[in-house]
């Protein structure tokens, strides 16, 4: 079985107005509620592509239940832990330019709710994948993701790290299987500007010989780089006109995860993380990716060997 796990999700609501206006009333014109947060994002988009797989995180308050609410509608299984504060409610507003993101803190979180979860995570079933994603909650520090990596390696889990910051730099030494930084986070962790893909390669070339076994790093427009030990790739998707990035990433970690589940090749499995993020930037709101909508594409995402 899969498993994501978002420590801090979230309720995205999402407006679209005809304009922006300030110091006058702004009259929306369209309104939808998802259940945010990245490892959701890959649990939703897995569900798109027919795999299913196992939410796990914190819930609480009436936004807690709305995520519940629109997980079970769309068939995403999840196993979540109930806390005492209320779960947060992002912002999106789209208007006929712009895209605005208004992005919550989220709740506090004490040690007995992290010790509740930590027990689903000790006791998952047959896990194959695990995939850790998003920013860590007030009251949790980076040693939570290490320990949630550990167990999941000791159940021969592949681990895949999906964050930034601190979180990331600090758990890259307990050997995450794949991480998935975009550039920046990427620079965050190395320490310098990234500015070509020669740069992106170095950089991930230097956080594979410290034991990652694969680092996927997501470019926008520009694809994804792939480093291994064995191989270094670029994908590039076609031209799009880009509607929403908001869980294009997350999307292309589905699509990687997709593919590998599905036996592909490391080269296929490439070309659907392109083609899955890419088809969820053709999305409104934060809509994701579905699979019919990732084989529209994945055929026209370009590969070469570096």
């Amino acid at each position: 079985m899969i498993y994501t796990i978002t420590l801090n999700p979230a309720l995205d609501r999402t407006i679209w107005l005809d304009e922006l206006k300030v110091d006058d009333t702004n009259r929306i014109t369209k309104e939808e509620k998802y259940a945010g947060g990245k490892g959701i994002d890959v649990s939703r988009v897995l569900i798109n592509f027919g795999v299913p797989s196992v939410a796990i995180g914190f819930v609480g308050g009436f936004a807690g239940l709305e995520i519940e609410g629109l997980l079970i509608n769309e068939g995403v299984n999840f196993d979540f832990v109930k806390i005492s504060e209320e779960t947060r409610t992002n912002i999106i507003i789209n208007t006929n330019e712009k895209q605005i993101i208004i992005s919550a803190k989220g709740p506090t979180i004490p040690p007995f709710e992290l010790t509740k979860l930590m027990d689903k995570v000790n006791n998952l079933d047959n896990p194959s994948y695990v995939v850790i994603s998003g920013s860590l909650p007030e009251g949790l520090k980076p040693a939570v993701y290490s320990k949630i990596i550990d167990i999941a390696k000791s159940r021969s889990a592949t681990v895949v790290l999906d964050t930034d910051g601190e979180a990331l730099k600090f758990n890259i030494s307990h050997k995450p299987h794949i991480i998935k930084p975009n550039r920046h986070e990427l620079s965050r962790v190395i320490g310098r500007s990234l500015e070509s893909v020669e740069d992106v390669v170095i950089a991930a070339k230097e956080v594979n010989r410290m034991g990652i076994e694969i680092v996927l790093v997501s470019m926008g427009k520009d694809g994804i780089v792939y480093v291994s030990q064995n191989k270094v790739m670029h994908a590039t998707p076609p031209t799009v006109k880009v509607i929403n990035t908001i869980g294009a990433g997350d999307s292309s970690v589905a699509g990687f995860i997709y593919a590998k589940h599905m036996g592909f090749s490391e080269e296929d499995a490439l070309k659907y993380a392109v083609a899955a993020g890419t088809a969820t930037t053709l999305k409104p709101g934060t809509a994701l990716a579905t699979l019919e909508d990732a084989l529209k594409i994945v055929e026209q995402v370009k590969l070469r060997y570096l």
